[in-house]
C-alpha cells in the first residue's frame, strides 16, 4: 500500500513523521512538500520520493495573490497524485493538504487527516474544510469532539 504524506513545516511535519514511525515498514511512503522545506525533508526516515509543490499562500499574501497560489498549487497536486499513485493521503494539516486531498477523494483515494495538535478548541482552516472529505478524520484534543462530532480522538502524538 501506497501512503503520500503531505510535510507541511515544523509541528505539522514533526506530527506526521512520528504517525509514520509508529506505522511502520508495512507501507511505501512517498512525500509532498513544499519548495525550499529542507528541514522537513531532512527530518523524513523512511525513504521514500519527495514531491515538491509551491505553497498555498506566503505571510501577506493578499486574496488575489492567494487564489492564484491556490489553483497553482492544485494543477501541481494534479500532477502528484497522478504521478504517485496512492492508496492514501494523509497530513495534519497544512495549506498543502487541502488540494491533494480534495483531488485525492475525487481519484478513490483514501484520505486520513490529523487535526494538529495545535488545535484544541477550534478548529484550522484546512481541518474545517478537509472534515468533509475525509474519511478518517482524528483530533489530538477531546474537546475537538464538540467542533468535529465524527472525529476519531486518538490522544496526542507528541
Amino acid at each position: 500500500m501506497k501512503i503520500l504524506a503531505v510535510l507541511g513545516s515544523g509541528g505539522h511535519t514533526a506530527q506526521i513523521i512520528k504517525l509514520i514511525e509508529l506505522l511502520g515498514d508495512q507501507f511505501d511512503y512517498q512525500y509532498m512538500v513544499g519548495f525550499g522545506d529542507v528541514l522537513s525533508v531532512s527530518r523524513i526516515r523512511r525513504k521514500g520520493k519527495v514531491y515538491f509543490v509551491h505553497r498555498a499562500r506566503d505571510h501577506g499574501d493578499d486574496l488575489l495573490t492567494t487564489a492564484f497560489k491556490v489553483m497553482r498549487l492544485f494543477f501541481e497536486s494534479l500532477f502528484v497524485i497522478i504521478s504517485a499513485k496512492p492508496d492514501a493521503v494523509i497530513s495534519a494539516g497544512p495549506g498543502l493538504a487541502v488540494p491533494i486531498s480534495i483531488l485525492g477523494k475525487i481519484f478513490g483515494k483514501k484520505v486520513i487527516f490529523l487535526e494538529s495538535w495545535s488545535r484544541v478548541y477550534r478548529g484550522s482552516t484546512a481541518g474545517r474544510i478537509l472534515y468533509h472529505f475525509a474519511d478518517l478524520f482524528f483530533v489530538q484534543w477531546s474537546e475537538l469532539k464538540r467542533v468535529y462530532p465524527r472525529a476519531i480522538y486518538a490522544g496526542r502524538l507528541l
